[in-house]
């Protein structure tokens, strides 16, 4: 038998109402830890959700990787590549790669009687993933996007369609101004979108691919480059470097070279900015543990001062002070896994709530979502429950060591 479990058991179970003292200080010491806990769980899965929900909006936009002309991935300016079927079939057989879609671009403005605008045309094939933009949509459809010929629809986003008073169904003539001259075609507009992502929504309508390439005076093999999709984030460096290996440096039949970059290359604000919040999940995990831990210790001083004189006895019957800190160890045990069900029930709950309520909600202008996101994450949130557990006993082996300093004969005369 475990002797100072049992006795911890003993001492944790019995409601002797003589106990006055320890009990308060148990329920806040069980409070710590849940609140603690909670806060944790909650914090951890906000930054979760909103540091993924804003990368796969970036993605949505720009995929993976990019595939491309050297010139366009360091200048910023379009300039055409080659992109065959057969660097297509090369760029799909790559491991990890999950999609491949071929995209141009082109700098135009949109006009009404009223208004006008300067957007961002972006031509995409039929192989175009439409899944993102789908997910977004606020009216109309998606069209089917073509390379060998023109339909002249046009999706464009929420903030373009408010500045130029558009709707679905109604035409927009679209002006292009390069060194041809002024050209014009007039669209319809199919589908409108919004991502709340500010700088992507203000400038980027799609088209079809046909469409851009003509528009950008190019050959019909001819775009901007190439987006790929790989099945794990975390690995897009590794499928990078395949590319370097295979891809980069290379030309095609136009002398043009290849090369690429990844998303984090092309958006190193965005991703700069999401990586800080790491710092923040530690700073509250942290604190709240600091909580914890203090709300525990001092719950534990307590009631070792309030069973003084029962440690005075078990001295006297014998008992050394490593079993009696051990009783009150596997006591704050009790305590702390107490504290961590109602923290793991309210943390989660809340998580919840907010996940199917969206109750929370944000200035989509500034935090590019509507409501704050939530993701649980369980492997994490089960590393939180055994630090928390672990930290928590480990603060207490220090304070445990009063035990040592009471005296048999004056404790059991202790009141």
């Amino acid at each position: 038998m475990n002797f100072p479990l049992f006795i911890a058991r003993r001492i944790y179970g019995e409601s002797d109402a003589r106990q006055m003292v320890s009990r308060p200080a148990i329920r806040i010491a069980t409070a710590g830890v849940a609140i603690g806990l909670a806060v944790m769980i909650v914090s951890v899965s906000v930054v979760f959700g909103f540091k993924h929900t804003i990368r796969d909006k970036v993605v949505g936009f720009g995929s993976h990787i990019q595939v491309g002309n050297f010139m366009t991935l360091q200048a910023g300016e379009q300039y055409p590549v080659q992109m065959r079927d057969s660097m297509m079939t090369a760029l799909r057989n790559t491991q990890g790669v999950s999609h491949v879609q071929r995209f141009a671009m082109k700098q135009g403005i949109l006009k009404t009687d009223n208004d006008f605008l300067g957007v961002a045309f972006k031509g995409v094939g039929p192989e175009f993933d439409s899944t993102f933009i789908h997910q977004n949509m606020v009216e109309g459809t998606i069209p089917a996007f073509s390379d060998s010929a023109s339909s002249n629809r046009l999706l464009i986003s929420k903030p373009m369609a408010d500045k130029l008073r558009l709707k679905t169904g109604e035409r927009i003539f679209a002006y292009f101004i390069d060194e041809n001259g002024v050209r014009a075609r007039r669209f319809t507009i199919s589908g409108i979108y919004q991502t709340n992502l500010s700088q992507y929504d203000d400038i980027i309508c799609y088209t079809d691919l046909y469409t851009t390439v003509r528009l950008n005076g190019w050959k019909s093999d001819q775009v901007s480059g190439a987006e790929v999709s790989v099945s794990d984030f975390d690995r897009v460096d590794e499928t990078e470097s395949i590319y370097i290996n295979k891809v980069n440096r290379q030309t095609d039949a136009y002398g043009e070279t290849y090369s690429t970059k990844t998303i984090r290359e092309l958006n190193p604000q965005i991703f700069s900015w999401l990586d800080l919040l790491d710092m923040n999940v530690w700073i509250i995990l942290a604190l709240m543990t600091a909580v914890a831990a203090v709300t525990m210790i001092s719950g534990l001083l307590i009631i070792i001062l309030e069973r003084t004189t029962m440690i005075g006895v078990l001295k006297a019957l014998g008992a050394r002070n490593k079993t009696i800190r051990h009783t009150f160890l596997w006591f704050a045990v009790f305590m702390i896994g107490r504290g961590l069900i109602i923290g793991n029930i309210l943390g989660i709950g809340l998580v919840f709530l907010q996940r199917l309520t969206g109750l929370v909600k944000l200035d989509a202008d500034t935090y590019y979502v509507s409501t704050v996101p939530v993701e649980l994450n369980l492997p994490i949130i089960l590393l939180l429950n055994i630090a928390t557990l672990i930290i928590s006993v480990l603060v207490l082996i220090g304070p445990s060591y009063l035990i040592s300093h009471i005296h048999p004969a004056k404790s059991m005369r202790y009141e």
